[in-house]
């Protein structure tokens, strides 16, 4: 397997790299690209130096599966070009998500949609993941009728100028600001740009990703995202109304039994999911499982995972995991 990873130097890039190499993927071939200042540069994978080279390179040497991280206009100009080389790219930004001709597929959810033909295919949006592993089996279970959710997202969603601001406003240094506001010992309602109906592009995101990744067009979402300063991942509160009543014990029992989920849930003794402990985890958390007594057949939640990882990265992965396992990629497909 000849492997390229576009954006092998950025934050997401270099969690890839990691994520490849600690899941063993079989990588025989390792072409790490990124932009014309970094040409040259070294990375190491698995103990071994490799040359950063430019994407002209990269594309002549016809990799099997490309994984992008490297922004929206970067894939919109780039992945075609590997596309038609042959080569099956995964890309990280938005730039495809919302293409009725491409899968945006999470794994755990929808990776049956995937195809030999699909040369391009879509990582959805880091909140989006997360809250789609836990809601496909409950979907499958009880029906999801509508969801509410409030986003409280790291700053590692914004990238290292977003750490740096933090850790250097966290000390009184003044330095270059990814925000428009301080971040540290503040909250920001506001993640990516605000459209025409008042909702940022980060919230609409949320709202038409599940509905494409779930394949359910009825179930209603409404969404509030918030940067707050911290680093680990990415936390949700969701308020989920069913068509069919449920049982919490049962519930909780279906999320602990499904792929990819964590229950950890047990108020009496202090345990629910946090950043700190989703941090360079795989797995989506899951807790404060608790029925929304206000109405009837609606479920409390707090689901929390590493949005470099799961997020992100793992993400992308995990789909070239399904792809190769499936003779869907690399040199099952030639024969």
């Amino acid at each position: 397997m000849k492997v390229a990873v576009v954006g092998a130097t950025g934050l997401v890039g270099t969690k890839m790299l990691q994520v490849l190499e600690e899941r063993n993927f079989p990588v025989t071939e390792l072409i790490p690209v990124a932009s014309e200042k970094s040409v040259g540069k070294e990375i190491t994978f698995k103990g071994k130096q490799y040359k950063v080279v430019s994407v002209e390179d990269a594309i002549k040497q016809k990799p099997d599966v490309a994984l992008f991280s490297a922004g929206g206009s970067t894939s919109l100009s780039q992945a075609p070009l590997f596309a038609a080389a042959g080569t099956t790219v995964i890309d990280n930004s938005s730039a495809w998500r919302m293409d009725p001709t491409k899968k945006l597929v999470v794994p755990e959810v929808n990776a049956n949609v995937l195809t030999a033909e699909d040369k391009i295919i879509a990582n959805p949006n880091c909140s989006t993941i997360q809250m789609v592993v836990a809601l496909k089996p409950l979907h499958d279970k009880y029906k999801i009728k509508r969801v509410v959710v409030s986003t409280y997202q790291s700053v590692t969603g914004t990238g290292v100028k977003a750490v740096d601001q933090l850790f250097n406003e966290r000390k009184g240094i003044d330095g270059p600001k990814a925000y428009p506001y301080q971040i540290d010992l503040n909250v920001l309602p506001h993640i990516d740009v605000f459209t025409e109906n008042g909702y940022t592009k980060e919230e609409m995101k949320m709202v038409n990703e599940t509905n494409k990744i779930m394949g359910d067009d009825s179930i209603k979402i409404t969404a509030t995202t918030v940067r707050i300063p911290v680093m680990g991942g990415h936390s949700e509160s969701v308020n989920i109304e069913f068509l069919n009543d449920f049982d919490v014990a049962e519930l909780r029992e279906l999320l602990a039994k499904s792929p990819g989920i964590i229950v950890v849930d047990d108020p009496a003794n202090l345990k629910y999911p946090m950043p700190l402990d989703a941090h360079d985890k795989d797995e989506v958390f899951v807790g404060r499982i608790r029925r929304d007594e206000s109405q009837p057949n609606t479920l409390n939640c707090w689901i929390v995972s590493d949005n470099l990882r799961k997020g992100a990265a793992t993400n992308a992965v995990q789909i070239a995991e399904y792809l190769y396992a499936n003779h869907l990629i690399g040199q099952a497909v030639e024969a």
